[in-house]
């Protein structure tokens, strides 16, 4: 075919490729290296670290730098990895192949890569091409597009003179040339691959709730600290005194929540990837367990793509084994079956046919046939081959069927005529046939399953709504009312959230159909995940809270995805937020046990300072908090419950907390009192004291008694830092018990799960920590002494009246009396 137009010269090619009218790809839309390197790494609490820690290296104290820098350090750094991760994914991501393509340049075609291509150009059409810009079908041309992957139809569609050919669609039949009249990020692929690429990971509701605990923490450790400190200038404490106070207090940020939670993540990512579905981005974790509504295409996550026989109406005098065996050896011989034959010759044998002419089936002509020396056989769609019937197709058998969702086909016969060609002969009605697009065999139970967790499905599908409504039906899911998506074009958002609110099936919807919907249910509060496997559900996946995508869908779509679902099916999602849940319950219990340890130093550090006590903490002893709070916390969140999270976990975090912190705070205060006076009574002037016993301070201090005047302080400060630690690290432990209580022993705060692990948990880490203080170099590394018996004598019994005491309080609810709190809200 000769071109319809001679197309540019190079000369003109060139100049408006300078000028910037070249088809260059999309680039960018996330964000730099620098950029995430610098907001993560060098954010303001891990700049207030670093200076503490480059100030303790100054002063030689390299284990108190370690502790003080090393967990901000780490979280920033896997933070940053992740981004950059991500980033690097999205960068690469394109939606166009580099295929080459033919240009017509100074009246000659030519191959040339797809970024020479400038506005203007004219570019040959054919089978198999896909198409690079926009712009018009010129004359003489005549194509059939597959644009699935754009819209999610999966029957092409005819393109004449005049017509938009869009980019990213692929020409599957017919020959043409086209006019560049868009390209580069102005074609609708280069639309749609910059807004694929740009970041927009939303921070999950824990991320938000733990954020906003350590922001509030954060500010209210800068006002102590200023206090503290200016207290410590005021009484002459030195240069050193005052950075391990500062690094003290910046470790009574809960920072290794952030760790916690990327740990918690990574290993829930291990679990649900057992399930079939692969975790992209980390928090999707916990995204998936709060989903409240699934949005899913029809295509390739309802139904397989395939097409299964449904039924045979055999019409007139015909039998229906006949009809079976005629429809069989049609689909059999055909020589390019399609879906429709691939169908056919599944369910139905056939009988070699010598074939002497064939249609293959088209878009256009909407049937195909073959002739035989039997004669002619035909099969289409019925209003396709009304006007060559010999007597009228049963209507009301047809409209019954496309009802629900059937596709109807009709054969037909000719069996005086050897020939067949596009001017078909009259014919005679055989039978009506009708295919159904094939469930996925675990959808249904799927459906049922997210039914019975109170999660709504709606399915959004670029094919006709009553198809869609009618498949949604057999799923389980209510289709009544289907809304076509031009419905939705003049709704403001009132309206479409109003729309969006009642129905559940969505046919002939565009990717911009798509986006609006999620974002209509984000606006009315819902929690989203959006499953898809075209390009044309990449927009709506990234608008949604979570998105899902089919291994087998476009290299797009999985990009984008949070979640890729590696066996092409969706039943991996409930099982997957079941694990979510399980997550996010465990470190409900660690937000807990990490705040009470939190609130509770803090209130001892102020009330000793206010004593002028000394101070109750090295950084070294802050660290202990890693291992009483840390350890364990890892591992309640793997043995959590996958209950439903808690709605109101910041008001219940309060109820708990702030009576748990007072009273351990207080028994920690009183033990740091009583070990520090002891110490500095029997060590003040005119007292006798034990020879070893002065030794044994003298090697903990590195002082000399009678020689350095602040010998007594140091000593009575050790001792009392000693026995606040023990009690601490004990009274840790012991909050497990009343978050996780296996009896009605413990069960002062919530029910008693039955579960012994928790328990033997505590039995094991109390054993640890009771080695680690008759270890001397572990002792030592924390800046602790080693067995003490008035450390035994004043902790211990200090540890059951704690336990009384804080059982009495949160059993009787005594502070949400205190405060007016109702009485029946309990965690």
């Amino acid at each position: 075919m000769l071109a319809p137009a001679e197309g540019l010269t190079e000369a003109e090619a060139d100049a408006r490729r300078r000028r910037g009218e070249g088809n260059v790809p999309v680039k960018g839309g996330s964000r730099g290296y620098g950029e995430i390197l610098r907001t993560n790494v060098f954010s303001f609490f891990n700049l207030i670290l670093f200076v503490i820690g480059a100030a303790l290296l100054t002063l030689e104290r390299y284990s108190d730098a370690l502790i003080s820098v090393g967990l901000g350090l780490i979280n920033a750094v896997i933070s940053a990895a992740q981004e950059i991760r991500a980033k690097r994914k999205l960068d690469r991501l394109q939606l166009l192949d580099r295929a080459g393509v033919l240009v017509v340049r100074d009246g000659q075609a030519r191959e040339v890569a797809p970024d020479q291509i400038v506005c203007g150009d004219v570019i040959r059409v054919r089978p198999g091409d896909q198409i690079v810009v926009d712009g018009p079908l010129l004359d003489g041309g005549r194509v059939e597009a597959d644009e699935s992957l754009l819209t999610g139809e999966s029957d092409p569609v005819v393109k004449h003179p005049g017509d938009e050919l869009r980019s990213g669609s692929l020409c599957v039949s017919g020959d043409g040339h086209q006019q560049a009249r868009a390209v580069g990020a102005n074609s609708y692929a280069g639309r749609l691959t910059a807004e694929a690429r740009r970041s927009t990971t939303d921070k999950t509701p824990l991320q938000r709730r733990i954020e906003f605990i350590v922001r509030l923490v954060m500010a209210l450790t800068a006002l102590m600290s200023g206090a503290i400190i200016a207290q410590a200038a005021i009484e002459g404490f030195s240069v050193l005194r005052v950075v391990q106070i500062t690094a003290v207090l910046s470790g009574l940020v809960p920072y290794g929540l952030f760790f916690l939670i990327a740990l918690a993540y990574t290993a829930g990512a291990v679990r649900i990837a057992r399930h079939g579905a692969l975790v992209q981005q980390v928090n999707a974790v916990e995204s998936v367990s709060n989903v409240d509504v699934v949005c899913t295409d029809k295509t390739g996550t309802l139904t397989t793509g395939q097409l299964t026989l449904e039924e045979i109406i055999p019409l007139g005098e015909h039998e229906y084994g006949e009809v079976a065996t005629m429809l069989g050896s049609l689909a059999h011989n055909a020589a390019n079956p399609n879906l429709t034959a691939l169908a056919l010759v599944a369910a139905l044998p056939g009988e070699p046919w010598e074939v002497r002419d064939e249609v293959p089936f088209t878009s256009t002509l909407r049937w195909s046939g073959l002739s035989t020396d039997d004669g002619v056989f035909v099969l289409g769609a019925p209003d396709a081959l009304a006007h060559r019937l010999r007597t009228p197709a049963p209507q009301n058998e047809i409209t019954e069927r496309t009802g629900l969702g059937l596709r109807v086909l009709l054969l037909a016969t000719a069996p005086e005529v050897r020939t067949l060609s596009l001017d078909l002969p009259m014919l005679t009605p055989v039978a009506l046939v009708a295919l159904a697009d094939e469930l996925r065999d675990e959808v249904v139970e799927t459906v049922r399953k997210f039914h019975a967790e109170g999660v709504a499905l709606k399915v959004l599908s670029g094919d006709d709504p009553r198809t869609v409504a009618a498949i949604a039906r057999r799923a389980g899911i209510d289709a009544a009312e289907p809304v076509p998506g031009s419905a939705l074009d003049d709704l403001d958002d009132a309206a479409l959230d109003a729309v969006v609110a009642r129905t559940a099936v969505f046919g002939r919807v565009a990717p911009e159909h798509k986006e609006r919907i999620v974002r209509s249910l984000r606006r009315q509060g819902k929690y989203v995940a959006m499953i898809g496997d075209g390009v044309n559900d990449a927009r709506a996946l990234k608008q949604a809270h979570i998105g899902v995508a089919m291994r087998s869908g476009s290299a797009v779509t999985r990009d984008v995805a949070d979640i890729v679902l590696v066996e092409d099916s969706f039943a991996a999602l409930p099982p997957a937020q079941l694990e979510g849940r399980k997550i996010i319950n465990g470190i409900g219990i660690s937000l807990y046990v990490f705040l009470a340890r939190v609130v509770s130093q803090g209130l001892v550090i102020l009330t000793v300072t206010m004593l002028g006590l000394g101070f109750p903490y090295s950084p070294t002893q802050v660290g202990l908090t890693m291992f009483t709070v840390g350890v364990p916390t890892v591992f309640l969140t793997f043995w959590a419950k996958p209950t439903r999270p808690d709605p109101d976990m910041l008001r219940n975090l309060v109820r708990f907390v702030i009576p748990a912190s007072i009273v351990t705070a207080t028994f920690g205060a009183v033990v740091y009192t009583v070990l520090y006076e002891l110490v500095t009574k029997g060590l003040s002037e005119g007292r006798r004291t034990p020879h070893e016993i002065i030794a044994e301070f003298e090697s903990y201090t590195g002082l000399t008694y009678g020689i350095d005047a602040d010998f007594t302080t140091a000593s009575a400060t050790i001792l009392a830092q000693t026995g606040l630690s023990t009690f601490f690290c004990f009274a840790s432990f012991g909050l497990i018990l009343f978050l996780a209580p296996r009896s009605k022993v413990f069960a002062a705060w919530t029910a008693p799960t039955g579960d012994k692990r928790p328990a033997l948990l505590v039995l094991g880490l109390c054993l640890v920590f009771s080695a680690i203080l008759c270890v001397p170099v572990f002792w030592q590394y924390f800046g602790l002494m080693g067995p003490s018996k008035p450390v035994f004598f004043i902790v211990l019994p200090a540890l059951l009246l704690w336990y009384a005491t804080l059982t009495i309080v949160l059993k009787y609810r005594l502070f949400d009396r205190l405060l007016g709190l109702s009485a029946d809200a309990r965690h």
